[in-house]
């Protein structure tokens, strides 16, 4: 039964496939598009159930499309959960599309994930945080209801850095592409709490919560990371997270990721992966270890829940939109 006491909290998970960890990665085979999707929403499922908890999946068009993943996308869309969009072909670079190409992109990915799921997405994120003004033009005039592809944090470059320092096998052109992935330093100054895009009725955006004031990450995998130093820290670290938005008043919306579910056990191939020297029975361990202070304080809801909650409130804030594309080339 709802507590109408604890405030709302969204959760989300962003179905990243171990082909599109490659891709990013720069390894040979991810256009095979080898898929632990099965084990994956298996495990997934039933730690959701065990916690009563529905939440929002940000699929991938391309897995959605390929008949080897039908059995998981036709048993995430039986279980009442909300199904969201991640692009078609997760590529972080997405900021850089045409607008033609991203009318494309949008819409494949759309009509693959209702086909897939049956369920039509009404909410976006964008693979490695990307996104643009010609984005959110067209996800608003398709009908969306919310973007949640802004990550308000400073450490960006730095998660960035590492990334590229693990990746041995991208060329300087690739690395050119990716130069924008995790965002950048001044993101650290974006609302934490869902405001509007612009004028009139413009697209919702309800940004991944980092820890407030202080703007580090607080998604599942980053704790997992911390929490290889010390547990205990990690927890704290947690903990400290969610009271602070307890007290600024800001209703937190956690990113979850596939490998927070799947350890080295389950995918060796991506062993450069922070956290993936644990095992996956630990990692669900842990996980159902933040669940418990999640339910402490808040509410688990998706991402839908979220957005129509918040567009409810008084006062929601409004934020001009992006330059577009080519003037921030220019700038």
């Amino acid at each position: 039964m709802k507590n109408p006491s604890k405030p709302g909290m969204s959760v989300s998970l962003d179905m990243d496939n171990l082909w599109s960890y490659q891709k990013t990665h720069g390894d040979a085979g991810w256009d095979e598009y080898p898929t632990y999707l099965d084990p994956l929403v298996d495990v997934v499922l039933e730690r959701l159930r065990k916690h009563k908890m529905t939440i929002t999946f940000f699929v991938v068009g391309q897995d959605a499309a390929l008949e080897k993943n039908a059995g998981a996308f036709r048993a995430l869309g039986s279980e009442g959960h909300e199904i969201g969009s991640h692009s078609f072909r997760h590529e972080p670079w997405l900021h850089l599309y045409s607008r033609s190409e991203l009318e494309e992109e949008l819409a494949s990915a759309e009509t693959h994930i209702e086909r897939a799921t049956g369920k039509r997405p009404i909410g976006f994120r964008g693979p490695g945080f990307s996104f643009s003004r010609e984005t959110l033009e067209i996800l608003s005039h398709r009908g969306y209801l919310y973007d949640a592809s802004t990550f308000p944090t400073f450490i960006g470059a730095l998660a960035r850095a590492y990334y590229f320092w693990k990746s041995d096998n991208l060329t300087e052109d690739e690395k050119e592409k990716r130069k924008g992935l995790f965002g950048k330093f001044s993101d650290g100054f974006q609302p934490l709490r869902p405001y509007r895009w612009g004028e009139g009725e413009g697209l919702l955006e309800i940004p991944v919560t980092t820890m407030p004031i202080f703007r580090t990450p607080i998604h599942l995998s980053y704790v997992l990371y911390l929490s290889r130093f010390s547990k205990p820290a990690a927890e704290l670290y947690f903990r400290t997270a969610l009271a602070l938005c307890r007290l600024r008043g800001v209703q937190p919306s956690l990113l979850l990721h596939p490998l927070d579910f799947l350890g080295k056990d389950k995918v060796p191939q991506l062993s450069f992966f922070p956290g993936m020297d644990l095992d996956t029975r630990d990692k669900l361990a842990f996980f159902d270890t933040l669940v418990g202070y999640i339910k402490n304080s808040f509410e688990p809801i998706t991402m839908e829940k979220h957005a129509r909650s918040s567009l409810l409130k008084d006062g929601l804030r409004r934020r001009a939109m992006p330059l577009p594309a080519t003037a921030a080339i220019t700038v």
